[in-house]
């Protein structure tokens, strides 16, 4: 099951690596480095039905409601 839970320990920390990884990209450049990194991170977590899950709530309307 895929934890909705907040669960970064210091998520500001996270937040200013991630914003550091861009700030001297191009826009391709952006998008190829959060592809490589979405790999990355899938590929840590490795269980199939947590990955569809996350699959499936990021690509969800964000205006639409949670069913």
């Amino acid at each position: 099951m895929l934890n909705l839970q907040p669960n970064i320990r210091i998520p500001d920390d996270f937040y200013e690596a991630l914003v550091h990884m861009h700030s001297e990209l191009d826009a391709e450049q952006s998008a190829a480095a959060n592809a490589r990194l979405v790999l990355l991170l899938a590929n840590h977590i490795g269980d199939m039905d947590v990955l569809r899950e996350a699959i499936r709530l990021a690509a969800q309307n964000p205006e639409a409601k949670s069913s």
